[in-house]
């Protein structure tokens, strides 16, 4: 389980960390990447809402958290993907 936190931590430090920079960029660039970025940002929220809840889950639930949270975060780096491609 702590192997999974530590895993958790750091999909959501590399996420934010990602986000911060399409932030910058999206700051200055068009209005429908900001709107991705949003949408994107919404989803990050998500993610860090659901990891106390991934701490309390039983260890053979936590597979199945832990396919959960990598769905999201992959929604999240595809959102990502298309704030790129309009900037």
């Amino acid at each position: 389980m702590a192997d999974f936190h530590a895993t958790w931590s750091k999909w959501l430090a590399d996420l934010e960390r990602e986000r911060d920079e399409l932030r910058l960029k999206a700051h200055l660039g068009k209005a429908e990447a900001r709107d991705h970025l949003a949408r994107a940002e919404q989803k990050i929220e998500e993610f860090r809402q659901k990891a106390p809840i991934a701490k309390g889950v039983a260890k053979d639930a936590a597979g199945q958290v832990e396919e959960s949270a990598k769905a999201l975060a992959s929604e999240i780096r595809e959102a990502f993907a298309r704030v790129r491609r309009v900037l």
